[in-house]
């Protein structure tokens, strides 16, 4: 009978299993977030640069050149500028555009708050109001232009027919040199006031009900609190959305080139529409590009303005 020998048993070091470092878990959490939003970012600023930057950084360039597409670009320095400041539709794009501004602030700026403090009182159907008022600015800009081109025809259009039908005179609306300005002005009011009021109702909305109660307590009538209330609460919002339609309106292009092709007699040519004849009716790509250098010019001064009156403006309510 064979005796087996028993080996000895070694002995099993069990080492613990060391947890992981709630420090380190959040720290490789935080790293991955910030790499998934810059990865995002990133993404943006590609399309940024490519459809934005690029554009106009290149228009800069352009400006200083004679561009005329399939030849080499040939540097002129400041003559597509000179070419374009002696340009006698220079001054009527400018005039036309600034006056477009004027009126259309005056009555962009004044109806979106009146419909605004409307609304806010509404007790019933309200949601039906808001919608109809924002209406038009989901009705694409080319569409309410062919519209309102229709509605202002001088021989058929609703606008005439309208003021038959009270037995008032008729108008040239878009035809007339002298009612065509103020024409395009309306129907710009009428497509972008939507989100203007919707902007201001939220403002109104803001405001505690306290200052409202207290007002009518010492006696203020209806004008009056919106003068001593309303108006100093949202003068943030009105700041805002003042200098964003300047900025806006400086840049109105559609109505003129749909409804009236900057007629009659230039009177409806702005400078994105003067911009557009000089590069795809003049050929003339440099003069184009320093026209918009020059609007980008102005346009900055503007922002300028903004960015500083909105600081202002927080620190002050801050």
């Amino acid at each position: 009978m064979t005796k087996t020998t028993a080996r000895p048993v070694e002995a099993i070091t069990v080492r613990p299993v060391q947890a992981p470092s709630p420090a380190g878990d959040r720290r490789r959490r935080r790293l991955a977030d910030q790499a998934r939003a810059h990865a995002f970012l990133l993404g943006g600023l590609v399309c940024f640069a490519l459809f934005s930057w690029y554009p106009a950084i290149r228009a800069v360039v352009i400006a200083f050149q004679k561009y005329t597409p399939g030849s080499d670009p040939e540097w002129v320095g400041t003559a597509n500028f000179t070419r374009v400041l002696d340009d006698p539709e220079f001054t009527a794009a400018w005039r036309n555009t600034l006056t477009f501004t004027l009126l259309a602030l005056l009555m962009g700026f004044a109806i979106p708050f009146v419909l605004a403090l409307v609304l806010n009182e509404l007790r019933h159907a309200r949601a039906f109001f808001r919608v109809a008022v924002y209406l038009p600015v989901m009705i694409p800009p080319v569409v309410t232009a062919l519209l309102w081109k229709w509605f202002y025809d001088p021989g058929t259009g609703l606008a005439n027919e309208a003021l038959r039908f009270l037995h008032l005179p008729t108008s040239n609306w878009s035809n007339g040199a002298d009612t065509a300005l103020l024409s395009l002005v309306i129907v710009a009011t009428w497509a972008n006031m939507g989100g203007t009021v919707l902007i201001y109702l939220a403002a109104l909305q803001s405001i505690p009900g306290e200052l409202y109660e207290a007002a009518e307590l010492d006696g203020a009538s209806l004008l009056q609190r919106i003068r001593h209330v309303t108006i100093p609460q949202t003068r943030f919002v009105i700041l805002m959305l003042m200098l964003l339609q300047i900025i806006a309106t400086m840049q109105v292009f559609t109505e003129p080139f749909v409804i009236t092709g900057g007629g009659p007699e230039n009177a409806t040519v702005t400078v994105l529409y003067l911009i557009y004849k000089y590069a795809f009716l003049y050929n003339d790509f440099g003069g184009a590009c320093a026209l918009s250098v020059l609007l980008l010019v102005f346009l900055g001064l503007f922002s300028a303005v903004y960015l500083r009156l909105t600081r202002t403006e927080g620190e002050d309510t801050a």
